[in-house]
């Protein structure tokens, strides 16, 4: 297969909103020596690449009444809760008395968890006992308002300093299991999504990332809209490709270098594909390959 820059008709403009992928992340997954077909069902013609928190006394209160956002005294709570919630996202603030990013960002958690009931949040109070202090020293806070994101009991994510938006687009894109976006975890997955949509014919916008990449966490949230609004035309899929040594293969075989990739499948067939996570571009790519005349 030829390499994907191939396929290049013009430049980027969203060089900054994609991460190149290190031939290194392809050495580290066992792959087999004999080249495989890539897949039954699709058929890879030469795809055209268009682009290129207590935060104070008052939230302190807060965190009483609400009864999605559980506060963690310890670290002994905090392993229960994570053992509790078994292959459950969970989200840990930690904030400080009397940090006021941490007063401004909880609010933001609060509607969160009231929305997203397939994940767990939890709220410790860094400096707050001695007990909580040697919590941080373990998790090895060192600032708040400080995020974790843990899923089986294991830290998957982490973030510092964020604002609501990216601490939304985090929470939908690890934690997303209730959207119309399918979820892929193998190649095989991705054949089967092929073969349920031969009949019907639908476009396939089929989303290619990485588990810790910023632009396909910042594209995520636009995926998950689209999938709504265009789920009778369209059907929208997710692969993290570093998931396991079938997706790494996949990607391998697809020539994706950079991520977030769009692969848009029809009818058994690649016939284009976004690199980027302009969401703009993005939404004029799919309605490009629906038939819809689009002017750059």
């Amino acid at each position: 297969m030829a390499t994907l820059t191939n396929f290049l008709l013009k430049p980027s403009p969203n060089l900054a909103s994609i991460t190149k992928i290190s031939p290194s992340l392809y050495s580290n997954f066992p792959f087999e020596k004999s080249k495989q077909s890539i897949f039954k069902n699709l058929k890879t013609n030469k795809p055209l690449l268009i682009t290129k928190a207590t935060a104070a006394p008052d939230v302190e209160k807060k965190v009483a009444k609400s009864e999605r956002v559980q506060k963690v005294n310890s670290m002994e709570e905090l392993d229960e809760a994570l053992k509790n919630a078994k292959n459950r996202l969970v989200v840990v603030e930690f904030a400080g008395k009397d940090s006021e990013r941490s007063k401004n960002i909880y609010p933001f958690m609060v509607n969160l968890s009231k929305t997203c009931n397939d994940v767990d949040f939890l709220l410790v109070i860094g400096d707050e006992t001695e007990k909580t202090k040697a919590l941080c020293r373990r998790e090895k806070i060192d600032k708040v308002p400080h995020f974790n994101f843990y899923k089986s009991m294991e830290k998957i994510h982490e973030e510092e300093g964020i604002g609501p938006d990216q601490l939304a687009g985090d929470v939908l894109y690890y934690g997303d299991s209730h959207s119309e976006v399918v979820q892929l975890h193998s190649r095989e997955d991705v054949e089967k999504v092929i073969q349920d949509h031969k009949i019907d014919k639908k476009l396939i916008v089929l989303d290619v990332g990485l588990k810790h990449c910023g632009p396909c966490v910042k594209v995520y949230p636009t995926v998950i809209k689209l999938s709504k609004q265009m789920a009778d035309t369209v059907v929208f899929a997710r692969m993290n490709g570093d998931e396991n040594d079938s997706c790494m293969q996949f990607l391998k075989d697809m020539d994706v270098i950079e991520v977030p990739t769009f692969l848009f499948i029809r009818d058994g067939e690649i016939c284009g594909r976004y690199v980027g996570s302009g969401k703009g571009e993005l939404i004029g790519e799919i309605l490009r390959y629906q038939g819809v005349r689009v002017t750059y």
